[in-house]
């Protein structure tokens, strides 16, 4: 047995336990939910990306407009999205 061979073997019995594949998984899940809610965030109505051409982008937002993540017993006809930022 080489010494690379002994030395990969060892790091991935240190790195692949059972045990901490739920860990992974957790952590993994829980980072790209973050991302994801992190762009979220960034596309709202309230965050100014571009001072010159639109400095105030929650003044275009019609009334019946849904710009939450979830609303409770309220019907709108659209969502709002960013054309661009």
């Amino acid at each position: 047995m080489t010494a690379a061979h002994a030395a990969k073997k060892s790091f991935w019995n240190i790195w692949y336990k059972t045990e901490i594949i739920p860990i992974y998984i957790t952590v993994g899940g829980a980072c790209g939910l973050a991302g994801w809610y992190l762009t979220r965030l960034a596309r709202g109505p309230e965050v100014v990306w571009d001072r010159k051409s639109n400095p105030y982008p929650w003044q275009n937002i019609d009334q019946d407009t849904q710009v939450k993540l979830m609303t409770v017993n309220q019907k709108f006809e659209k969502t709002y999205s960013r054309d661009r930022f």
